[in-house]
């Protein structure tokens, strides 16, 4: 992951916002990555882009400053918050410290002022929390989410994909997607990627596997999210067997914090496999009847298998409102309640597949983009730990449903 800063700059005034976006520029170790205009939507963009620092203006209309950050303390563990005020007195500075701000700057300041007291918030959390887990030397297992659907073409790779963009987002946090589909797999085109090395390269490795020997298997997105690529040719998918994906998936567990698994629409060997060593399955659908009917007999088959009904999370792609089935149908006909509706947003897809930029990263303020940070938040969503609970900044993450 970048050791870049990552901040948010909230401000009801979009000239002080652009300000400091400009500021930033000049800033090699800190990235605005993006910015509010008031308390509700500090709120929104925090839980999706989880960055390090929250710059935050008291005074705003709507939900105020000081509001949004007792919010942001509870809702957002583990960002620093530093408050910007024209207001000096020690009343507004302590109420600023009580919400749970780490840092305090009267306006007017001065651009040194401003990136000191940034660098400063963020390296002494950072501190704090690399302290917190060297003391308590507690590796928690990374957590494993398939992805499957009863049918192709509803959009399982595409949710894989930006679902595994908005995990890596969150600080401290790695993620790997493995890709399933071992006939068919896409994942490698979404990412604009080519794999160096695909699961079936695997095979000779498969009864020594470590952290280090897999490794050299995987292809790095970026820092925090890398690719296990299915093989590159559909004749090469018979050297891959449901013993060698349950045993990578095991070993990725001890180096990833999340690993998702796009599996084929298939119930064969590989994704029975995939979804054994699953703690959450989402079970994507389409509204439109082929799509309602299949995923209908995969719960069907799913549950016959024995997986809980609480690891079982119905995801509906597509949602639009020019007639046709509606989402509260689905529910009822499944008999499942629906975890979330993703919008249809056909041309921001389809740009986003045909460049290889996830739209996570293309288009994040896209509302198809804020649901599935949204999803992310449902499926894994941060707590604060111990540590935090007692006032001391720390993350864990628990998955959905365990």
């Amino acid at each position: 992951m970048s050791d870049k800063i990552r901040v948010l700059i909230v401000d009801d005034v979009a000239a002080t916002r652009e300000n400091i976006v400009k500021l930033m520029q000049f800033q090699p170790g800190i990235e605005a990555v993006g910015h509010a205009q008031n308390g509700e939507e500090a709120i929104l963009q925090a839980k999706a882009l989880r960055p390090d620092v929250v710059l935050m203006d008291i005074n705003m209309p709507g939900m105020d400053g000081i509001t949004a950050t007792e919010r942001l303390t509870v809702e957002v563990p583990g960002t620093t918050i530093v408050i910007m005020s024209v207001q000096g007195e020690q009343e507004y500075l302590r109420r600023a410290m009580m919400a749970g701000a780490k840092n305090y700057l009267t306006k007017p300041f001065t651009g040194d002022e401003l990136i000191q007291a940034i660098q400063q918030s963020a390296s002494r959390d950072r501190q704090i929390r690399d302290a917190m887990r060297l003391k308590s030397g507690v590796k928690t297992p990374g957590k494993v989410i398939s992805i499957f659907a009863g049918k192709g073409g509803v959009g399982k790779t595409m949710l894989t994909v930006n679902l595994a963009v908005a995990l890596a987002k969150r600080p401290e946090t790695r993620v790997a997607i493995v890709d399933a589909d071992i006939q068919f797999g896409d994942i490698p085109l979404f990412l604009n990627l080519m794999p160096r090395s695909t699961i079936a390269d695997v095979l000779p490795d498969a009864e020594h596997l470590d952290d280090k020997t897999l490794a050299a298997y995987m292809t790095p997105y970026s820092e925090a999210l890398h690719v296990l690529a299915a093989p590159l040719r559909p004749e090469q998918a018979e050297t891959v067997s449901g013993h060698l994906l349950g045993a990578v998936v095991k070993q990725l567990r001890n180096s990833y914090d999340f690993i998702l698994v796009d599996t084929a629409a298939i119930f064969n060997e590989v994704s029975i496999a995939a979804l054994d060593a699953s703690d959450s399955i989402l079970v994507l659908t389409a509204l439109d009847l082929p799509a309602v009917k299949n995923a209908k007999l995969a719960l069907e088959i799913l549950q016959s298998l024995g997986y809980a009904d609480d690891k079982l999370q119905l995801v509906v792609n597509s949602v639009h409102t020019d007639g046709g089935i509606e989402p509260r149908e689905v529910q009822e006909s499944l008999k499942k309640e629906l975890a979330i509706t993703l919008p249809m947003d056909g041309k921001t897809v389809v740009n986003s597949i045909n460049q290889g930029v996830p739209l996570m990263l293309a288009q994040p303020e896209s509302l198809l983009a804020q649901k599935i940070a949204a999803l992310a938040a449902k499926v894994a969503p941060v707590i604060a730990d111990a540590a935090a609970s007692a006032g001391k900044p720390g993350l864990r993450f628990k998955l959905f449903g365990r």
